[in-house]
């Protein structure tokens, strides 16, 4: 039974909460020391314990309980007017309604000055949408509390809602007489007027307020644009020229007469006005910004000719700047038109601005890696570990260059660095790209089982990958190692790219390992018609395969052009066989036989 209520009274307390705390600190004393305790002794002692069990079994979440003992409570004084505010609660959350607010309002009769029972009131009253009822209880407490706040602010709340504009406006100077005159008072004031098209009083409204604070440009700038908007275009401009002849560089006028010159059509001054904006330090990006954004969409809509925008920029740029967000713009815009050639010094601009914008610095790389620059893409990633390290792109960029300049500890170390910023946001193809990465560079500095743990780590990561799949099948046949793994792996390359010449080679190879001569033959002559016949690798494979299937001439035949294709010219150098390879490839030719490695 002790929680039978408490779904209701959670209810109760989300709602109403603010006013049951503001009610506990009114309950503790009963009566006014003022007033004459209307109980007898005896009554107030039975009164006060059977009030304080009922707090204790509300805060103790037996709901029924404390319902029935504030009911004792009013058996004894039926005018408590804080038991009539607890019993209110109960009967709103109860879905009594009705029996609610009569309650609510014999508290409020019992107890005049209590704020939070009128408060709670007129909340009420707002949640039934009884708007004129609740304005009702607002005014009568901006009476009887003239000095609260509270009440005011409500009733420009209430009436806005039910749309009295001059009633909001006459709260509004009461709110005013009581806390001071305030710009949020004032603009409020203004809309008010404007929307009941009282432009007089809208003036007067801001003019007061400029004039209340003469040394506020604010003010007076906010006066011109009113004047501007509602076409009173001369004395927008005396007012703006004012403003200018106190603080010259003053941003928010100078982009207001602009707009002034746009408005009256003064093309050549607006265009004049906007370079000056553009080109003055006092004004913030934000206020650059939008101007450009809005002269691109204007030029791209006329289909002009970008040079004037060029030429913008590359004014803007040349100066000081606040941020990187305008060379961004810049760049963006020179990429958007092709220019390359402008947008790559600007993009360099927005790092050394913000050497963290990440956008900027991936533009960059894709031109060096496009432009297979490898310095470049150094250049460009190696500052990206400090400022951006939780970017694992850049690692494996940087990785990678520093692999293919050879620069195999370098690579190592950095991705062994990008797998330490893994986490479990971490693109999975990603990861397991880096760990295929790190299983080759372990493997060139001939550390297999380091090699074969980062394989097995990118299986884990992404199991569909290929590529890690091959070279781990193709390095456990090269050392005769566990090739029924290997067979297994590569065979899933092959499913998966039946026309791949590397993972036919792969896999023609495992099975002549594990003497499957016959089987080997079928996959490596698919190997060479899907082009093997450019890999001397291929083909020295189909050489050794032919061999041991009986067919020594035809060997001695791949052999030949597995030494020709070695020898060409034409090939790049990490394609080349290393002096050991070439000699044994020239041993088999000599001897006409197969040498193991």
């Amino acid at each position: 039974m002790c929680k039978k209520l408490l779904y209701l009274w959670v209810c109760c307390l989300l709602t109403l909460g603010v006013f049951s705390c503001g009610s506990s600190r009114k309950i503790v004393s009963q009566t006014s020391l003022e007033e004459k305790d209307p109980l007898t002794p005896q009554e107030r002692r039975k009164y006060d314990y059977y009030f304080l069990e009922a707090v204790r079994m509300k805060q103790k979440g037996c709901y029924d309980d404390a319902y029935q003992l504030y009911q004792h409570c009013l058996d004894i004084y039926p005018a408590s007017a804080a038991v009539l505010f607890e019993l209110a609660q109960f009967y709103m959350f109860l879905g009594q309604q009705d029996k609610g607010e009569e309650a609510l309002l014999k508290a409020i009769r019992s107890d005049e000055n209590n704020f939070w029972y009128k408060q709670t009131l007129a909340s009420f009253y707002m949640q039934k949408m009884e708007m004129q009822k609740a304005i009702a209880v607002y005014e009568g407490m901006s009476k009887r509390f003239p000095a609260r706040l509270e009440p005011l602010m409500s009733l420009v709340e209430l009436y806005n809602r039910t749309k009295s504009y001059q009633q909001v406006v006459n709260t509004l100077n009461r709110l005013e007489e009581l806390d001071g005159k305030s710009e949020q008072i004032s603009m409020e004031k203004l809309r008010m007027y404007l929307l009941l098209d009282d432009k007089n009083q809208a003036f007067t409204e801001i003019e007061n307020l400029s004039k209340e604070y003469p040394y506020d440009m604010r003010y007076q700038n906010m006066l011109g644009d009113i004047y501007l908007d509602n076409d009173r275009v001369e004395e927008a401009y005396q007012t703006y020229q004012h403003i200018l002849k106190e603080e010259p560089d003053y941003a928010p006028t100078l982009i207001s007469l602009a707009t002034y010159y746009q408005k009256t059509g003064q093309d050549s001054l607006y265009r004049v006005q906007l370079d000056t904006i553009l080109l003055n330090e006092e004004v913030q990006t934000e206020a650059k910004m939008e101007i450009m954004r809005q002269l691109i969409m204007q030029n791209e809509q006329a289909h002009a000719d970008s040079t004037q925008i060029v030429n913008l920029f590359d004014s803007i740029l040349s100066r000081p700047q606040q941020n990187a967000d305008l060379a961004m713009l810049g760049a963006q815009y020179f990429i958007t038109k092709q220019m390359e050639g402008k947008a790559v010094p600007v993009l360099h601009q927005v790092l050394s601005l913000d050497p963290e914008n990440k956008p900027a610095r991936l533009q960059l790389l894709s031109y060096a890696i496009r432009d297979n620059d490898m310095d470049k893409v150094i250049k460009v990633t190696r500052p990206a570990l400090q400022y951006n390290p939780e970017a694992l792109e850049f690692y494996y960029y940087l990785g990678l260059a520093y692999y293919q300049k050879k620069e195999t500890e370098k690579a190592l170390d950095v991705f062994a660095r990008g797998i330490k910023q893994v986490n479990e946001k971490s693109d999975k193809a990603v990861v397991s790209d880096f760990y295929a990465i790190l299983g080759d560079l372990y493997h060139t500095k001939k550390r297999q089982e380091e090699a074969y743990a980062a394989y097995d780590s990118a299986l884990v990561y992404n199991a569909d990958n290929i590529g890690v799949m091959n070279n781990y099948a193709y390095y456990l046949s090269v050392e005769r190692k566990n090739l029924d793994k290997a067979e297994e792996l590569s065979y899933r390359t092959i499913k998966a790219e039946p026309n791949n010449t590397t993972y036919l080679d792969t896999y023609a190879w495992i099975l002549f390992e594990k003497e499957r001569y016959t089987e080997a033959r079928i996959y490596i002559d698919q190997a060479l018609r899907n082009g093997g016949e450019k890999s001397w690798v291929i083909l020295e494979h189909c050489g050794d395969i032919y061999f041991l299937s009986g067919e020594k001439d035809k060997a001695v035949e791949y052999w030949k052009k597995a030494e020709k294709v070695a020898s060409g010219e034409h090939k790049e150098e990490e394609t080349l066989p290393s002096a050991e390879e070439m000699a044994l490839l020239k041993k088999k030719i000599i001897l006409k036989k197969y040498i193991a490695k």
